[in-house]
């Protein structure tokens, strides 16, 4: 007899849902408002109809975005919705399966802008992780992210997480493991779109391996781009500066070290109490001002007098080829030192109150000795400004923020692995360099421990890994602080 046929197996049919993010709840107004709230945090979503506002309750566990792709009227109000709130970073999205109300993955958007969309892939298309691809323990939890995606992956099935490292070498979907396919298939499409996965190309995918389909990537190292994007905001949703994340575990370290045990020879008798020089003055004196007089500000000569003696190009030379075959290499000479004389910081200035300049984003040209204007909204210079004011704490905008960027491959071409610890270490050479000459002039100043990466590129119109921000100087005249008689 024949054997009997195997009935096929139904496919199991996943789903994308948006949720809202843990912690927050949507609070239902009686004459039709949202707002998304978090104790003492809210945020106004807007007016809707009584069923949009009971779809709404949805979201607290999950809402198939497949449910409001519709154009009927209900459906737009869902999707206005789910967007304003997604434009927050206030969702996140949910992969389960129809036959399991388990996450298999959660994706949790890292920059605000950020949707779920799909790669188009088929059965005989070849895919392989990004070399910036990693997997982690992030608590109880596998998360897999990039610094290159806008969404991390937080991975709730061991098995996917088998799949997923099968992908360290190219594979063909056709030939990946066939249970649950249609899930798979959609991750997998998630993940191409999200630059975690490569589609490689039917020709040699073995250059893709190394540039990821961008020239510019081949001069970045894995932990130096990721030391880029999570040092810094724009492309991740974790907390950033002063979250004392450990003030309940461990007690502050001292101010000063104990002094080290053995014989001690006290050098205050050697020291003078007279200055030999300004340099000694200038370096006691040197501090951070956050408070600015908007009402005597900074003027367009004293911008270009301290832009001259901090960051103007002295001289060019070249160099003889470091190998044999190798290219002459171009350098400049600057008033601070710079890691392989490779200087490669460029100025950007967001100016607010300067007299005799315009409002408005410029590049300072260091060879030339000229500011360039940039055109970016007035929205963008704002949103940048009221960053940096928060960062510092200050009572107002600065009235010029500096912004430092960095042109990445000028020191990548020539060093490995300690590259952007190079640049970073030309950042705080550069930041002393401005607190002095600012010092010296009457101005004031303040160092900017952070920067938004992801808005500096949107006003520039520069790719992140190329040229980008590294860190900020706030400049302005200080307020004088009237001591009463």
């Amino acid at each position: 007899m024949r054997a009997p046929r195997k009935k096929p197996t139904r496919k199991i049919a996943p789903d994308i849902a948006a949720r809202l993010s843990p912690g927050f709840s949507l609070q239902m107004q009686p004459d039709g408002n949202i707002a998304a709230s978090l104790g003492d945090y809210s945020v106004n979503l807007g007016q809707f109809s009584d069923g949009a506002i009971d779809r709404a309750r949805h979201l607290s566990t999950g809402l198939p975005l497949a449910s409001f792709a519709g154009k009927s009227k209900l459906a737009r109000e869902i999707d206005a919705l789910v967007h304003r709130l997604a434009r927050q970073g206030l969702l996140e999205y949910r992969l389960s399966s129809s036959r399991d109300e388990l996450d298999l993955v959660v994706i949790e958007p890292q920059v605000p802008d950020y949707w779920p969309r799909r790669a188009k892939l088929g059965s005989r298309d070849t895919v392989v992780l990004s070399r910036f691809a990693y997997l982690r323990r992030r608590g109880n939890e596998m998360v897999l992210e990039s610094p290159r995606a806008g969404a991390l992956f937080r991975i709730g099935d061991p098995a996917i997480a088998a799949t997923l490292a099968a992908l360290s070498q190219p594979q063909k979907i056709g030939k990946l493991n066939q249970k649950a396919l249609s899930f798979n298939l959609l991750l997998l499409e998630l993940l191409v779109e999200s630059q975690i996965l490569l589609k490689l190309d039917a020709k040699g995918g073995d250059g893709l391996r190394v540039n990821e389909g961008d020239g510019n990537l081949v001069l970045w190292d894995f932990h130096d781009l990721v030391f880029h994007t999570r040092s810094t905001e724009g492309r991740q949703a974790n907390p950033v500066g002063a979250a004392f994340a450990y003030a309940s575990i461990v007690p502050p370290p001292p101010a000063v070290r104990s002094p080290w045990p053995g014989s001690k020879i006290d050098l205050r008798k050697f020291s003078s109490s007279v200055p030999s020089s300004l340099l000694p003055k200038l370096l006691r004196e040197r501090h951070s001002t956050r408070d600015f007089d908007d009402q005597h500000p900074v003027t367009l000569c004293e911008l270009a007098q301290f832009l001259d003696s901090t960051a103007r190009v002295v001289s060019e030379w070249t160099s003889e080829p470091y190998f044999n075959g190798g290219p002459e290499v171009t350098y400049s000479t600057r008033p601070y030192p710079s890691a392989g004389s490779a200087y490669e910081l460029e100025l950007y200035l967001a100016v607010s109150n300067c007299e005799g300049l315009a409002r408005g984003l410029y590049h300072y040209d260091a060879g030339g000795h000229a500011l360039v204007a940039i055109s970016a909204s007035a929205q963008q210079l704002q949103a940048l400004s009221v960053a940096a004011q928060f960062a510092m704490d200050a009572p107002g905008q600065p009235q010029i923020l500096i912004t430092i960027a960095a042109r990445f491959g000028r020191v990548s071409w020539k060093y490995s692995s300690i590259a952007y610890s190079l640049i970073l270490k030309d950042v705080g050479s550069l930041i002393q360099t401005f607190y002095l000459a600012a010092t010296d002039m009457g101005l004031g100043g303040c160092a900017i421990g952070t920067t938004d990466i992801d808005l500096f590129a949107k006003m520039t119109e520069l790719e992140l890994h190329i040229e980008g921000p590294v860190g900020q100087f706030a400049l302005g005249r200080g307020r004088k602080v009237e001591i009463p008689s």
